[in-house]
């Protein structure tokens, strides 16, 4: 369970504060599948930070599993990352010099997981999403939807309770985005909490809610019958 309660990010810049985060509350239970909306600026990206322990809050309280992360010191901080929580980012961040094998493996360094049990889950990882016969290959030899399941291979590998997706499907032709959400919502039907920041209404309706950002609050929550409708609106080419 995540649990945010009136929550700010504010950030000084100059004699200027910006709330990037602005009195947010909102509560995700496990297994949630939420898409998190809204223009540029408006706080999706410092929300999804904050949750995933990349970020503090400035104020309020954040717990994740009845724990208040605020307490926590860096190398806790750390263990929730490396432990709960999966990111997704749309730029891939693969390690170019390494091969999608070495790539899904890379964070279980960190955590002294023994090689034999590294190469296991290592396979099993990129069995989930379809590339086993890639394993030998560096990102500059793959597509972009390939990079992007190896990203999320890598992502679940340590078998993370939530995962946190930023834009996943931006830098991907339709094809390779249906896979990559395709794919996503599997492991959300498994159990994973599933978080997606998007710009795309068709994207965000397939969720089973949805927030809408503006000015760092939640300006809205929508079930999926609105979702449905604002991605039916963008299709259309009307206002949602």
């Amino acid at each position: 369970m995540i649990e945010l309660e009136h929550v700010y990010r504010t950030y000084h810049v100059g004699d200027t504060t910006l709330n990037a985060l602005e009195d947010v509350s909102e509560a995700i239970p496990d297994g949630d599948y939420v898409a998190v909306m809204g223009p540029s600026g408006s706080g999706k990206s410092t929300l999804l930070n904050v949750i995933g322990c990349l970020d503090r809050p400035t104020a309020g309280t954040y717990r994740i599993d009845g724990t208040d992360v605020g307490s926590l010191d860096e190398e806790a901080l750390c263990r929730i990352r490396r432990d709960t929580i999966g990111f997704v980012f749309q730029t891939f961040h693969l390690i170019a010099r390494m091969t999608a094998a070495e790539n899904v493996a890379f964070p279980m360094l960190f955590a002294s997981i023994p090689r034999a049990k590294r190469e296991t889950r290592v396979a099993a990882a990129l069995d989930a999403v379809g590339l086993t016969q890639r394993a030998t290959h560096r990102p500059a030899e793959m597509s972009g939807g390939e990079r992007q399941r190896v990203a999320i291979a890598r992502a679940t590998a340590m078998r993370p309770q939530v995962l946190l997706a930023d834009e996943p499907t931006g830098n991907l032709d339709s094809a390779s985005g249906e896979q990559v959400l395709a794919l996503l919502e599997q492991m959300n039907r498994d159990g994973l909490t599933l978080l997606v920041v998007t710009h795309d209404p068709a994207v965000a309706a397939r969720a089973r809610r949805g927030l809408l950002m503006h000015d760092g609050r939640i300006a809205r929550r929508l079930d999926r019958a609105e979702l449905d409708a604002r991605a039916r609106a963008a299709a259309a080419g009307a206002p949602a």
